[in-house]
């Protein structure tokens, strides 16, 4: 999973195929994971624990991906598989919870399929083609930073524009780093939220030259880019001023971005010494990201947790989507499953 520090709505093709995209963002150690085991060599089995679903297939026809585990369906199409599978995957954290677990998922399912037909991809490669299958062929009206910040790991710059995507590590100092980590705080509203509207939303607006989305997502693109400066500088109030500033501009995008609830949350961790934040994600749910300094923290979680939020503990993450245990010995698919 992912947090996105600044620039989130930049890295719709929209805006950036236009006026270029940047976005802030470090994986954490929240993942999503995917087991692949050998089946029947006609049958296909898919199990998802998060949505308590399985898919099963005995035909050789081509995978279609609607329904049921569409995602799961479209990357094993996109790979030629049509049997001789077992596949279990599992997340630790909700879905459509803003922490980019979707594209967590299309991230690691790329990546165990290459491994198993023995396709080298490189980093880029993983993330384009998860972007490729997420927005191309399923339609969804998403931007690209989830995919890279899975593919990568890492604390990064990733900057978007009609030629291709940019990963650059952002080399600050190790201390503002770990004190970075420290200090941001995850809550969970108690609610999940569907953001395609919210992002058809805001497509729709760009393409149509809304004048005042345009200048918010420019106002965002700017704030990345202080974003950036104030780390490297090791300005972490400057920082966190900037996240909430985001924040504001941020709700200017799409209708039902925020609401009264979370309104009232946001006031109430100011009011005990967050400094600044933000709903994660497309908005209209899911978790808080807040800036807190630690000495507030206990007092923080404590009004939170009174309003029915749950604090989840979290670290930064370096390494990006990863094989953890790869026994090919005996297992082939044959050359007629893809």
């Amino acid at each position: 999973m992912r947090i996105s520090l600044g620039g989130g709505g930049t890295d719709l093709e929209a805006y950036y195929a236009t006026y270029g995209g940047v976005v802030i963002s470090t994986a954490i150690n929240k993942y999503f994971y995917a087991i692949l085991t050998p089946e029947e060599p006609h049958d296909l089995q898919l199990i998802s624990a998060d949505y308590h679903t399985l898919f099963r297939n005995t035909s050789s026809a081509d995978l279609t991906w609607d329904g049921e585990l569409a995602l799961p369906r479209a990357v094993l199409h996109q790979f030629g598989i049509r049997g001789g599978l077992n596949l279990f995957s599992a997340s630790e954290v909700p879905p459509g919870t803003g922490l980019g677990s979707s594209s967590a998922a299309t991230v690691a399912l790329v990546r165990a399929m290459s491994t198993l037909v023995d396709q080298s991809l490189t980093r880029q490669q993983v993330a384009e083609m998860a972007s490729m299958i997420e927005i191309e062929k399923m339609g969804m009206p998403i931007g690209k930073q989830d995919q890279y910040a899975s593919a990568f790991g890492g604390l990064n710059k990733i900057t978007f524009t009609s030629s291709g995507v940019t990963v650059e590590p952002l080399r600050i100092d190790p201390e503002i780093r770990a004190l970075l980590e420290r200090r941001l705080m995850l809550f969970f509203t108690g609610s999940s939220r569907e953001s395609t509207s919210i992002l058809k939303h805001q497509r729709k607006s760009t393409t149509e030259q809304d004048e005042a989305v345009l200048q918010a997502l420019h106002n965002i693109k700017q704030s990345a880019a202080g974003i950036e400066q104030c780390l490297l500088a090791g300005d972490l109030d400057g920082f966190a001023r900037i996240l909430d500033y985001s924040w504001q501009e941020k709700r200017r995008l799409a209708p039902n971005l925020s609401s009264a609830f979370i309104d009232e949350c946001y006031t109430l961790a100011r009011q005990h010494g967050v400094q600044g934040g933000k709903i994660t994600g497309a908005g209209g749910g899911g978790f808080f990201l807040l800036y807190c300094p630690q000495e507030a923290q206990e007092a923080v979680t404590a009004v939170l947790h009174q309003r029915g939020l749950k604090r989840m503990h979290f670290c930064f993450d370096q390494q990006g989507a990863t094989v953890l245990l790869n026994i090919p010995d005996g297992w082939r698919l044959t050359s007629s499953s893809f």
